[in-house]
């Protein structure tokens, strides 16, 4: 397969392919004219790649976790560890998150919204004065 057909099979965008292949998570062979020729294994990594980047896996535990994919003789603990360890990660930007939504929401509420001049969203947000 060419990179245009691994693309459309494996919903990546090319570029992201380039990249992968570039940092060294998939390694397609290359045709006599220099161009990649993917196989259905590349077609697989790429799949699987793309499932953990969109559950947010960063680039490294997406290298980790396929090295685990590959190694037959892994152990599930391993896996399992960079899973809670990421579900860690978002449940801390969970929270930052509603942190941030309750603090908007309530600078929100409290701005009359007509023509008059003074706001309480901008005064929530400007600095506090030093001293």
């Amino acid at each position: 397969m060419n990179i245009k057909e691994v693309a459309q099979r494996s919903g990546l965008p090319a570029k992201t392919i380039r990249y992968y292949e570039e940092i060294g998570l998939i390694r397609p062979l290359r045709q006599a004219n220099g161009y990649r020729a993917f196989r259905d294994s590349d077609l697989h990594k790429l799949a699987f790649l793309g499932r953990a980047r969109s559950l947010g896996f960063s680039i490294e535990d997406c290298r980790a976790l396929l090295q685990l994919y590959e190694d037959k003789s892994r152990a599930s603990a391993d896996v399992k560890r960079i899973a809670e360890d990421h579900l860690t990660q978002i449940a801390i930007k969970l929270a930052e998150l509603l942190a941030m939504q309750r603090t908007l929401s309530d600078l929100v509420a409290s701005c009359a919204g007509d023509g008059r001049p003074d706001c309480p969203i901008l005064q929530g947000i400007a600095p506090k004065p030093c001293g």
